[in-house]
């Protein structure tokens, strides 16, 4: 039988952990935005916090299944065992990821609190009780999601370098192209709120009705873009670079709401696993929604550290590559969170940022920074997995 206190314990461990994916992982959806000056930071902060709240509602739940039952099988483990160690994997995990924040390193927060299960799931149900192989799926996805995010928005620049930056009047160029970038946006945006979402399930969407609906989204919207790009002002690149401002603050809301979407589960997930050992039955709307203010408190209070890091130091920013950056991320992490697998958002954004980097040579890319984040990275499952296993054992011992 799990206590109330124990039960009660958890849940703000939950919000602890909510509250640092906010802090941490802003800088996926908004660090782009603010580095090449399409948005203030504070309005960086108020946008990430509703999108990413609206993501962890419409769609977190996917993803949130697959940290509940992919890692550690805890069916023949005691139910208060099974608390304990989710509220150590909580606590490692929060606790890692507040140090990095404090050290403005973009880790993934997916990492840390599948450490953390692992790790108590090592020390109370031993080597057996671990899923290695949809562990290892999962770890498969971290090195695909970089190197994903990297190849895509590479792609994304060098189509745009190609068809505006080659041309002889690229303002012009921009003008001609630039309905069909907000087309294919906005065709993404709507086809992720709707399909497998909890949005498509209420309003009773089956798939050709949704390709439908985001197919003519993205019509009405490239009509709207032509003539409202037609009437912006200026010559050269500094047009281009205005018409790119615009795409980029949508691609920006397009992460923010995906990253909300798929890394509230690592919030949540140990939060619902507990509740349905004490109470038989969970209800995720109700998590997905704390999870989701949990992580918008986050952001509007400590969002601004990692934003530095990603947005300033690794690369030098200007809207079209924030805009590559953006779309090539988003569309990996919603694809992700369709298949329900728990991809680190920080990892996928960070290997867009290093492609569109490295499509303008390899000294555009700051390798010192680079090299330290992905020392962060390694460093995270050893770190969280020997925590969770220490504050577990101590938890053993208190409770």
């Amino acid at each position: 039988m799990i206590s109330l206190a124990i039960l009660a314990i958890v849940i703000f461990a939950g919000l602890y952990m909510a509250w640092n994916i906010g802090s941490n992982d802003v800088a996926n959806s908004m660090a782009t935005a603010v580095g090449s000056k399409a948005i203030s930071i504070k309005q960086a902060l108020v946008i990430a916090a509703i999108l990413n709240f609206l993501g962890a509602v419409l769609v977190g739940k996917h993803v949130t299944d697959t940290v509940i039952n992919g890692i550690v099988e805890t069916s023949s483990m005691a139910p208060q065992h099974v608390a304990l160690g989710f509220l150590a994997a909580l606590l490692s995990a929060s606790i890692f990821v507040t140090l990095s924040t404090w050290k403005e390193l973009p880790v993934s927060t997916t990492h840390a609190i599948i450490g953390g299960i692992t790790g108590f799931g090592i020390i109370e149900g031993g080597l057996d009780s671990i899923k290695w192989s949809s562990l290892g799926d999962i770890a498969l996805s971290w090195v695909i999601s970089p190197i994903a995010g990297a190849f895509i928005a590479f792609g994304v620049f060098k189509l745009i370098s190609y068809f505006v930056f080659s041309s002889k009047k690229p303002s012009q160029a921009a003008k001609k192209f630039g309905p069909i970038f907000v087309a294919l946006t906005i065709f993404i945006i709507v086809l992720s709120i709707f399909m497998k979402t909890r949005a498509g399930e209420m309003l009773k969407m089956n798939i050709y009705e949704i390709y439908s609906v985001s197919i003519f989204a993205a019509f009405i919207s490239s009509i709207a873009g032509y003539f409202f790009i037609k009437k912006m002002k200026g010559k050269g690149l500094k047009l281009v670079e205005s018409i790119f401002k615009k795409l980029q603050i949508m691609t920006s809301c397009y992460i923010a709401f995906s990253h909300g979407a798929n890394d509230v589960a690592n919030a949540v997930a140990p939060v619902a696993a507990v509740i349905a050992f004490a109470w038989h039955r969970v209800d995720t709307i109700y998590l997905l929604m704390f999870g989701g203010i949990g992580i918008a408190i986050g952001i509007m209070t400590w969002g601004h550290k990692v934003i530095r890091t990603v947005g300033g130091r690794i690369t030098n920013l200007t809207n079209t590559r924030g805009f590559a950056i953006d779309f090539g991320a988003a569309t990996v992490v919603l694809t992700a969170s369709k298949l329900g697998l728990p991809i680190s958002t920080s990892h996928t954004v960070v290997g867009a940022v290093i492609g569109v980097g490295l499509a303008r040579g390899l000294d555009a890319v700051d390798l010192g920074v680079i090299k330290n984040i992905i020392y962060s990275w390694l460093f995270t499952l050893p770190a969280t997995i020997a925590t969770s296993i220490l504050i577990y054992i101590g938890l053993t011992i208190i409770f």
